[in-house]
């Protein structure tokens, strides 16, 4: 086996990766020190001694290497291609921004590290630099699949829906087999009687050998469709073979989930915050939190109109503070572990990181909004380490919310939402977090209703400025902003503020009964 590092450590990193395999980290940790002992600074032995931290759980051991193996300034392209997702873990961009530096130019560029830097940037939030790539790869190649698809994504972010229906067209005539093409062919427009791809979809599901995974994909770009044409009943089948097929792929424990809710609402820290690192920046942290799909992303673009305010999408950045300032690398937002060391830790020093790590993405604008839906898990982290920070809980109809979550195809993230009753009980779990917290800090926290906001926009947002300490502005009512949206509402948050006269699951009623049940249950 060989490796993009001295022959004379392949051995070494033979028997590292070996162990690994066998979940041995200890004793791959020590096989890979003996290579880096060998040969110090050996860039390639670096990232994989991140790795085996992070799945060990040491997180700022695991960073310390990621960002030692990327001030070697190594340009191998397969080294690069292993750091640079290594460095967005730990949303240490700045440093990954200047390994892609290393790169350029891009036509020397072979196209998976086009499309593999493309990908990291669009997780960065950062589909505007992501294009470029993605435009040479597709000059190099017009019709390769990867490139097309991958271009598509992006082109959806930017609200560029016509360029991304074409690339999903060229792709899936070269490759009408790859189950994403429809998926996000389905969601870029709305299908009708004389345009939809319903046959094409059923077909590729026919197709034997699909895995899990394809079906998932297929399932929900036939529910969409079938869903648009009005065609309930059989809308309703596609998702729940839709839902199934993802769920089949995934761990979620509903009792995990309680104790873990549990414990953030007991949570106390035991040392005190030392300093104001917020008020020090003259800057005002806006954390817009709730349930995904509650309308966060229509609260965030409203208020990025503000002169005073920039939007920032969804960031890691306040999770990746904790997790440092925890030590403890985990999957997902948040575990048990981070609650337990979090009483502990100096989270003024987590929140001084947080604004360290934004800084490069930051205007003059005196307020910023981060909008990561799932922050609502790190309430009580942020109240304590930012003073100054506001919340913004987004609160929308629990049906609404629920059969929205259960309708959209998410990556790893949200494992609760592809089964009604374990999103019906994530729900209510939520909500009654979010309670506790309001009770306890009225002042930080403020609820927006989606249904206001809709109805009374105005009336709403000059609420949400005075909580926000930022004069209104009829500026935030305009139609949308033009920015990029990196979030599963790039498409429908172009069309702005929009009032329903009837609720999106009425139509499934029936079905949904018993999720209903149990999100109205005492």
């Amino acid at each position: 086996m060989t490796f993009p590092a001295p022959p004379e450590l392949w051995a070494l990193l033979s028997t590292a990766e070996q162990r690994a395999s066998g979940q041995d980290w200890q004793g791959a940790i020590a096989a890979y020190q003996q290579a880096l002992d060998r040969v110090p600074g050996d860039a390639y032995t670096l990232v994989q001694l991140s790795y085996v931290h992070s799945l060990a759980g040491h997180y700022r051991l695991a960073q310390e290497h990621a960002l030692a193996s990327a001030r070697s300034g190594a340009s191998d392209p397969a080294l690069l291609m292993e750091l640079l997702p290594r460095l967005r873990t730990f949303n240490q961009m700045q440093a990954m921004l200047a390994c892609i530096e290393r790169l350029l130019p891009m036509s020397r560029m072979p196209i998976p590290l086009l499309i593999a830097v493309a990908a990291q940037l669009s997780y960065a939030n950062l589909p505007d630099r992501a294009i470029g790539f993605l435009d040479e790869a597709r000059r190099a190649d017009p019709d390769f699949p990867p490139t097309l698809l991958s271009r598509a994504q992006v082109l959806t972010y930017l609200g560029r829906f016509d360029e991304a229906g074409d690339d999903l067209q060229r792709a899936l005539r070269r490759a009408p087999e790859i189950a994403q093409g429809y998926w996000l062919q389905a969601w870029i427009g709305r299908q009708t009687a004389g345009r939809n791809h319903v046959d094409a979809i059923r077909r590729e599901l026919a197709r034997p050998g699909r895995k899990p995974e394809d079906v998932a994909l297929l399932g929900f770009a036939l529910h969409k469709e079938l869903d648009d044409l009005g065609q309930h009943e059989e809308a309703w089948q596609a998702l729940v073979l839709a839902c199934r097929a993802k769920r089949s792929r995934l761990v979620y424990d509903t009792a995990s989930t309680t104790v873990l809710f549990g414990a953030l609402a007991r949570f106390r820290p035991k040392r005190e915050s030392a300093g104001t690192s917020d008020a020090a920046t003259g800057r005002c942290p806006v954390f817009i939190v709730g349930m995904h799909r509650s309308g966060t992303t229509l609260l965030e673009q409203l208020l990025d109109r503000h002169p005073d305010v920039q939007g920032l999408g969804e960031l890691y950045d306040f999770t990746s503070a904790m997790r440092h300032a925890t030590d403890h690398h985990c999957k997902g937002v948040i575990d048990p572990v981070v609650v337990q060391r979090a009483g502990d830790a100096d989270l003024a020093q987590a929140g001084q990181r947080y604004l360290d790590g934004l800084e490069w993405r930051l205007g003059p604008a005196r307020c910023f909004v981060d909008k990561l839906p799932s922050n609502f898990l790190n309430v009580g982290f942020i109240l304590e380490a930012l003073p100054h920070a506001r919340i913004l809980h987004m609160a929308r109809d629990p049906v609404e919310t629920c059969f929205s979550n259960l309708r959209e195809l998410f990556s790893e993230a949200n494992a609760y939402s592809y089964d009604p009753i374990e999103l019906a009980d994530y729900h209510r779990l939520q909500a009654s977090l979010m309670a506790q917290w309001r009770s306890r800090h009225p002042d930080r926290i403020l609820e927006v209703d989606y249904g206001r906001l809709t109805r009374d926009p105005a009336g709403e947002m000059q609420r949400v400025a005075a909580f926000c300490g930022i004069p209104y502005d009829a500026a935030m009512l305009l139609p949308g902003s033009g920015r990029a949206v990196v979030t599963a509402s790039a498409v429908q948050v172009r069309d702005g503020i929009q009032v329903r006269e009837q609720p999106k699951w009425a139509p499934y009623e029936r079905w949904l009964t018993p999720m209903i049940e149990r999100l109205h249950a005492p």
